[in-house]
């Protein structure tokens, strides 16, 4: 059926989750993942009933608590407890989108059929997502290895019928919801737990959010930067292909090949020039923008392996009869790469202020300020402090947090990979990219009218034409801050990937 997805029929993909998102697909078991999930299950009860060997997190406590053996009389307990305390996760609360993902990342590594979860577990996962009840977890907690245990934990508590949860817009009680719905708290079973809260999904999730948004905020600063060289009065033959064919970074050769498309027809970017050459800021919008491109297509590639991955511990392996404590919930590879992203998504803020601060010098013909009687206005002159205000501060969001380790559970997790705080300032450094890029938009649509009689291409024409209905000339100084926010809109409903 074309509304709904089966989990575990095959892997994820990019496009899938977008669906999923995007047109409110509802979830299903597969019936393969049913039967792999019985099968892991079946084998662990069964290895339970003769097992003296302590197991780690399954009859033994957790973290440093690895040696204190559990008796099979608190199995249960010890599952439920495990959710209960670990459930520390503060700060902000985390977008709904977020959550969403996270259920769903959570429910296809679980429908692989190595964690050892009851099918209803992982059922009730789906009814949550389904009917939109959606957890309340905050973004602050995890430290990206022995997985993302506290968000994970605020996550899971309403499968036993505790925490809060959003429902029809309001923050309620689980349990009254339950109620509802008729629905009874799931009893963990053993290992449950830990297979709730072991594992990579709340950096995961936000990754994927972060690629989904990526992708968007490249094009359109694209699109942007074509609008601003016109505006500039630019050269063209920096973007010829030639060039970028003995130098053929994938990004690169795009970039370039956008650039000439959005100006395709332009009277401004064919009309003779009286300069040489451009600023880098301009003439290298390939290299750079092209960069960031490809930056994105190896962060999506990690990104693609890992939600199809297994991530908790420990890992069960019914046809070997093994049960293997490993390590595969350590972040590191999203932290590293959550960090390589947030530099590439923060130099497309770097050299779109730059352009900015090349429109507003009153050179090529362009007044100071792109304002009419400079000096009684100051015209465009704050929006650049803004800009550049923003751009310093997504400077410090680069700091690498996978470069970091702070020794937990009393020396046991002596090294872990601060992949959460990654994810967290990636989208802070994406939000602040947003601000930047609406900033370069105003100044060249403002710089743009100043060409005047003389016209960009039709797609450029057209995508200001529209911005017009929102955000007008500046004549004389107004209030800009409404017009930062405006074009913020104006950008977000934008649909960049038809262009």
């Amino acid at each position: 059926m074309k509304n709904i997805y089966y989990i575990g029929k095959g892997e994820l993909t990019f496009e899938d989750l977008e669906r999923i998102i995007n047109e409110n697909i509802k979830l299903e078991l597969s019936q393969e993942a049913k039967e792999r999930i019985q099968k892991c299950r079946d084998y662990l009860d069964k290895k339970m009933e003769n097992q003296t060997e302590p197991i780690y997190g399954i009859t033994t406590g957790f973290g440093s608590l690895c040696n204190r053996t559990i008796s099979n009389n608190d199995l249960r307990t010890l599952q439920e407890n495990l959710v209960k305390s670990h459930a520390c996760s503060v700060g902000e609360e985390v977008k709904p989108v977020i959550v969403k993902l996270m259920f769903l990342l959570k429910a296809h590594a679980l429908s692989l059929g190595y964690s050892g979860v009851q099918v209803e577990t992982v059922q009730r996962m789906l009814d949550l997502f389904n009917n939109d009840i959606l957890p309340v977890v905050y973004d602050k907690g995890s430290l990206g290895a022995s997985g993302d245990l506290a968000p994970l934990a605020n996550l899971f508590l309403p499968l036993i019928g505790v925490g809060d949860v959003y429902y029809k817009g309001q923050k309620r009680d689980i349990g009254r919801v339950l109620d509802e719905f008729g629905w009874e708290p799931i009893k963990l079973k053993s290992k449950e737990g830990l297979a709730l809260l072991n594992g990579t999904q709340f950096m995961s999730a936000h990754g994927v959010f972060a690629i989904m948004k990526a992708q968007r905020l490249s094009k359109r600063a694209d699109l942007i930067a074509a609008i601003s060289l016109d505006a500039y009065d630019g050269h063209i033959e920096p973007f010829d292909e030639k060039l970028h064919l003995i130098r053929p970074h994938l990004g690169q050769l795009e970039t370039s090949q956008n650039i000439t498309k959005f100006l395709e027809g332009s009277e401004l970017i064919s009309r003779e020039k009286k300069h040489v050459q451009d600023p880098y800021s301009f003439r290298c919008i390939p290299q750079v923008h092209g960069a960031t491109k490809d930056a994105i297509a190896y962060v999506k590639s990690v990104l693609l392996t890992e939600i199809n991955s297994v991530t908790d511990n420990p890992t069960i392996f019914p046809d070997e009869d093994q049960i293997i404590s490993g390590g595969n919930f350590h972040g590191q590879p999203l932290a590293i790469t959550f960090d390589f992203l947030a530099i590439a998504l923060a130099e497309l803020g770097n050299i779109s202020e730059r352009r900015v601060a090349q429109l507003i010098l009153g050179h090529r013909g362009l007044p100071e300020f792109l304002v009419a009687n400079p000096g009684l206005n100051s015209g465009f002159m704050i929006p650049q402090y803004v800009s550049a205000s923003i751009v310093s501060q997504n400077k410090m969001y680069c700091y690498a947090a996978s470069s970091d380790s702070i020794v937990s559970s009393n020396g046991q997790e002596d090294h872990v990979s601060m992949g959460a705080t990654s994810a967290i300032k990636l989208l802070k450094v994406m939000d602040n990219l947003d601000l930047i890029l609406s900033i370069e938009l105003m100044n060249a649509a403002q710089a743009m009218e100043f060409r005047r009689p003389l016209k960009s291409s039709l797609l450029i024409e057209k995508t200001l034409k529209e911005y017009r209905k929102e955000v007008s000339f500046v004549k004389e100084d107004i209030v800009m801050y409404k017009e930062i926010h405006k074009t913020v809109a104006f950008l977000n409903r934008l649909q960049v990937d038809a262009l």
